[in-house]
């Protein structure tokens, strides 16, 4: 069966099949699966229940592109999102599947030039994808018609409820025509989402697909504390030590992906570059290679090794800690597979510490801390290798053509030190201690404490009591953790844990379009 004889089955057009190829796509996650049919079908509005990192971009962006027309010089849909990152990401990643078909893609967000976005949306564009507040901004200066799209999504709606842009939201889909077909997709289902559901779309289907596993019992998870001039020193380390190291790296940007791979293969390893830029035809044939594993450690951003199901890694490290939980599990997942036990190693920089404890204690898993091998330690285990292969060697008793050579070195010199010289010439290189670089211990403050500003005050009505209340129910965080509260006229001020720090900002993160911030890192 070809590998995307699964995608052709949910549906999709032999155009898309290519795109997906060239991607490396393999197979469909559960959300796809469930999705596209339904998408493609035509005939209901759906919700989706699912998290970030599942594959929900594919499973709504892929009917989409095949439903909608080339060259029709008008929105056709809607993509509303709850960050600017987001919105450029979802925008990168359909531009990626529409292959051949002529259709303009593009992120609209507060922040941009608001005068390129007009001449953009003059010009004509087929899917916007857009945080709420400057999509509704561009609704009132009449630049953005949208009574005759055909497809709105909300996605990450519990997000955007989160941020305070539910209200934008609902006066957007007010200003959208009947016609259209509505997905909503969150990892969450509060009542404000149901309700929006209950009062905007038609008939619709609710589709859910179960939560990730969060950790697996068979991953063995590590980090070290490196400083980032540290982290090339450190993976080598960490390579030369295991017996059989056959693992991805994973790096944040195609940059990191080549500079790293690149540095490996200059030190003799045997490793291989993986992201959006390599050619469909050279992807194909690295996988092949790392597969057969002539190639031991392949390079890769998030993107790049999304759709890849590979067996057997030893390793997963993370060269960059991944942005959220939810990337860090799918990433991990790679390992421990077919009942064998694997390692995701994760580097930490002391300014990464917070979003570290972070991803512990949504994941709720068990990180823990490891001091990287040191050099002798590292050059130990070689020689305890060089020692087992010798035996090996030893034992298999095919030595023909070598014996007699053997014998008469022995007979004009010292065993010792026939041995010693064969072992010098053939490991020099490999036991040579001036190979790795000394690291350096990082200090990382495990019991700060993080400044908070909120936006939000006396004339909101807020008074200690309340403020602590109103982050309780928004961020699950524990009112005796909310320390030094101190409530002005237009803003507050608060002192929490690092850790809770982490959590409250990434519910409350920056509103988009000009608004005010409810809750960000207090300038210092």
């Amino acid at each position: 069966m070809e590998k995307l004889e699964k995608f052709r089955l949910l549906g999709l057009s032999e155009s898309t099949l290519d795109a997906l190829r060239k991607k490396g796509f393999e197979e469909p996650t559960p959300i796809q699966q469930k999705t596209i049919p339904v998408l493609l079908k035509g005939e209901v509005d759906i919700i989706g229940q699912a998290q970030t990192g599942t594959g929900k971009t594919a499973a709504f962006g892929l009917p989409i592109l095949e439903g909608i027309k080339e060259r029709a010089k008008a929105i056709q849909a809607l993509i509303l999102v709850p960050t600017r990152e987001l919105a450029i990401q979802v925008s990168e990643e359909l531009n990626s599947y529409k292959g051949e078909k002529l259709l303009q893609i593009a992120p609209i967000y507060g922040g941009q030039s608001i005068e390129e976005q007009f001449r953009r949306l003059k010009k004509g564009i087929d899917v916007v994808v857009g945080t709420p507040g400057r999509i509704l901004d561009h609704i009132k200066r009449k630049s953005l018609m949208l009574k005759n799209i055909s497809y709105l999504v909300l996605d990450e709606a519990d997000e955007m409820l989160n941020m305070g842009f539910i209200d934008d939201v609902e006066e957007i889909i007010k200003n959208t025509g009947s016609m259209k077909r509505m997905l909503l997709f969150s990892a969450t289902m509060p009542e404000k989402i149901v309700s929006i559901a209950e009062k905007y779309m038609k008939e619709y289907e609710m589709i859910g697909v179960k939560k990730e596993q969060l950790t697996t019992n068979l991953t063995d998870q590590i980090y070290f504390e490196v400083a980032p001039s540290d982290k090339f020193d450190a993976l080598c380390r960490i390579v030369d030590f295991e017996h059989e190291f056959y693992g991805l790296v994973f790096c944040r940007t195609k940059v990191d992906v080549d500079t790293v791979a690149n540095k490996l293969i200059e030190r003799g390893y045997d490793a291989e570059a993986l992201h959006g830029d390599i050619s469909q035809n050279q992807r194909e044939i690295i996988l092949q290679k790392f597969r057969k594993q002539r190639i031991n450690i392949l390079v890769a951003t998030d993107v790049a090794a999304r759709g890849i199901d590979i067996h057997n890694l030893t390793h997963v490290i993370n060269y960059s800690l991944p942005q959220d939980p939810e990337s860090y599990v799918h990433r991990i997942g790679r390992t421990g597979r077919a009942g064998k036990e694997g390692t995701a190693i994760t580097f930490v920089t002391p300014d990464e510490y917070r979003r570290l404890i972070f991803i512990k204690k949504i994941a709720k898993t068990d990180i823990r801390k490891e001091k990287l091998p040191k050099i002798a330690d590292v050059i130990n285990q070689k020689k305890s290798r060089i020692k087992m292969q010798l035996a090996n060697i030893i034992k298999s008793e095919d030595m023909n053509g070598y014996l007699e050579l053997a014998q008469e070195m022995l007979k004009e010199n010292e065993a010792g030190k026939v041995l010693a010289a064969l072992l010098k010439h053939s490991f020099q290189d490999e036991l040579d201690e001036s190979n790795y670089n000394e690291i350096r211990d990082v200090s990382i403050d495990r019991k700060g404490t993080s400044r908070l500003f909120v936006g939000l005050g006396k004339i909101d009505g807020m008074t200690p009591k309340k403020l602590a209340d109103f982050i309780k129910q928004q961020a699950k965080v524990y009112r005796e953790k909310i320390k030094d509260i101190q409530i002005f006229d237009k803003f507050s001020f608060i002192t929490v844990p690092f850790e809770e720090a982490e959590i409250i900002l990434n519910i409350f993160k920056k509103k988009k379009g000009g608004k005010r911030p409810i809750i960000e890192r207090a300038k210092r």
